[in-house]
């Protein structure tokens, strides 16, 4: 019995040491903080004596370390170390699932958001450096050469190649919302009846610089997501997993061809081939399709998950030229040990709005994106979809800013190697689980 006591003791003594928000609240200011404060570090001086502001240590701290922040407040507002206790008390009583089968919960939305809507990436891997291929039609298909045409006038739309080269680096700040709207099983549908007051608020800073770096911080309802790529390497930090690499080659990310990367984004379709035309809200538009070459799929796949293809199509308005639509779809199958595979096909659909000018460079200063997530596969009546909302704006965007450096692109010092068995963390919970806990873990797929 004393030993029981003295290792709850050990415990809870722990937890308050590390992970108080008392502690959280009184840490310096670091990169850490909202996106919102984020904007003025760029401006700062070096302090004397130590690092730049910019520049980050190898290791990040995940943010939802420590209690949720409405039990935070809770035990602020009564003894001291009430809402640790509280925290520490479901840690050891809660099921691995963390989801209700009356509901959604909280903080598996969260998870469930931030996962598949945090940081996607595109579907190949290209170099800003590389140029765009010049139009050509002889020996030429008609639907690649007309999609060479399209993107030419896209990069006329946007700026012009001679000004988006002289970009060297650049930075935007946002804000969102984000909300898991919808679910449905083959014996029941869920909804989120009360969609704005279930939506979850939050930001995300985006730095980019050549050759092909970015870095992304993105923080929603108290927790955060750090992702980040040197050129060479892509990773990804979430609360739940800690800091991992993503598997394949390092790819752009997917929220910087949303309106922010014109150069990126033509680069991405350069391949691309015309299929036809299609009206989107009121617009006439051609439509771009890029499919991932079967070495890029492999190489992302891993033990039991396989990622049988990854499309993206791009709808460019006739009229000014522009990209006012997205949506790519991957599906990845799993095949569990002496069971029936399972398939997970994740889409996204992005929506582009508010173009203005920034340095002369056409940037979408708005925008939502949904998406659904379907799981079928073993038996005809066990699938599962969920659908998820985001919407956007952008706060600030700049370009060339003095500062900053390489040492901001830098990987974690604990990063792990691999996407650390993720997806087959789905098949390996097993048992019989309800709709809504299928759904709580479906965001394990998104990190391949």
């Amino acid at each position: 019995m004393e030993k029981k006591q003295s290792f709850f003791s050990a415990l809870k003594d722990d937890v308050v040491r590390g992970l108080s928000p008392g502690r959280l609240r009184n840490k310096p200011r670091s990169r850490s903080e909202s996106p919102a404060r984020m904007t003025s570090f760029l401006r700062r001086k070096k302090p004397s004596g130590g690092s730049s502001m910019i520049e980050r240590s190898g290791s990040l701290r995940p943010v939802m370390e420590g209690p949720d922040p409405d039990e935070a407040e809770i035990g602020a507002s009564k003894r001291a170390g009430a809402g640790i206790g509280k925290w520490v008390k479901d840690q050891l009583t809660r099921t691995p699932s963390m989801a209700s089968t009356d509901g959604y919960n909280r903080r598996s939305d969260m998870r469930l958001l931030l996962g598949v809507m945090g940081a996607p990436l595109a579907p190949v891997h290209v170099s800003a450096a590389d140029p765009l291929p010049h139009i050509c039609i002889k020996n030429t298909p008609i639907e690649t050469s007309s999609a060479q045409y399209i993107l030419q006038q896209y990069t006329a739309a946007s700026g012009g190649i001679n000004l988006q080269n002289s970009v060297k680096n650049a930075y935007a700040m946002g804000k969102l919302k984000m909300l898991a709207s919808e679910f449905e099983s083959a014996t029941r549908v869920v909804k989120n009846r009360n969609s704005a007051s279930a939506a979850e608020s939050g930001g995300f800073v985006l730095w980019q610089m050549n050759p092909d770096m970015w870095y992304v911080e993105l923080s929603v309802g108290g927790s955060k997501v750090h992702a980040g790529c040197n050129g060479k390497l892509v990773w990804r930090h979430t609360p739940w997993l800690g800091a991992h690499s993503a598997k394949g080659p390092p790819r752009p990310l997917r929220r910087a061809l949303q309106g922010l990367d014109p150069r990126t984004t033509a680069a991405v379709f350069a391949d691309a081939k015309c299929i036809g035309e299609k009206r989107i809200n009121g617009e006439e538009c051609f439509i771009l399709k890029l499919c991932a070459d079967p070495q890029t799929l492999k190489s992302r796949s891993e033990g039991p998950a396989e990622i049988i293809r990854h499309v993206l199509f791009g709808y460019f308005s006739q009229r000014t030229g522009l990209l006012v639509h997205m949506e790519d779809s991957h599906l990845t199958r799993i095949q569990t040990s002496g069971g029936d595979a399972v398939y997970w096909e994740t889409t996204i659909n992005s929506f582009l709005d508010d173009y203005r000018p920034v340095e002369g460079i056409m940037i979408a200063h708005s925008g939502r994106s949904v998406v659904t997530l379907f799981r079928f596969g073993e038996t005809a009546m066990s699938h599962t979809k969920t659908r998820m909302e985001e919407a956007w704006t952008i706060e600030e965007v700049a370009f060339n800013i003095p500062g900053l450096s390489m040492d901001c692109f830098i990987p974690p010092a604990d990063l792990r190697s691999g996407s650390i068995g993720e997806t087959c963390e789905l098949h390996q919970e097993g048992g019989a689980k309800g709709p809504i806990v299928i759904a709580a873990h479906s965001a394990k797929v998104a990190a391949l």
